[in-house]
């Protein structure tokens, strides 16, 4: 769980990273703790892309997002894929993560590019909230802006 706010450059990149639930969050951009309990510290830019009014989005789509990372052996690099949606009850908003679809016997099914390695949900769920948190950030700026 976040314990402050990610800070925003106010152009649609958060300034964060995916925190280990033990470790404090804190300092200043770019911030980097530890992810996934991972001896190395990886920094993540959360660089959030809103969908353009005039193109033809599904319903309920908010934005997508990106994961670029800036520090360590994954330097250059960024994971695609993210989507962030309003939820059909209006409870809040959702981020769906990077999936392949395939066919087995006429059965869709999903499969899952982003995985955690021990089997715990909440590596996700600790993802999730920095998507969401990026988001509202961005939302404010922009709401700032106009």
């Amino acid at each position: 769980m976040l314990r402050d706010r990610p800070s925003s450059t106010g152009n649609g990149v958060l300034l964060a990273s995916v925190p280990d639930a033990s470790t404090p969050v804190a300092g200043s951009p770019p911030r980097v703790v530890r992810g996934w309990g991972a001896k190395r510290r990886i920094a993540v830019l959360v660089k959030i892309m809103p969908n353009e009014k005039d193109k033809n989005v599904p319903t309920g789509k908010l934005a997508d997002a990106e994961l670029h990372f800036t520090d360590g052996e994954l330097s250059g690099l960024k994971l695609v894929g993210f989507a962030i949606w309003e939820r059909r009850t209006g409870g809040g908003r959702n981020v769906t993560f990077p999936a392949r679809q395939y066919s087995v016997n006429g059965d869709r099914r999903s499969f899952a590019l982003l995985r955690s390695t021990n089997g715990d949900a909440t590596s996700h769920d600790r993802l999730r909230e920095v998507i969401l948190q990026a988001f509202a950030d961005f939302e404010e700026t922009a709401a700032v802006a106009t």
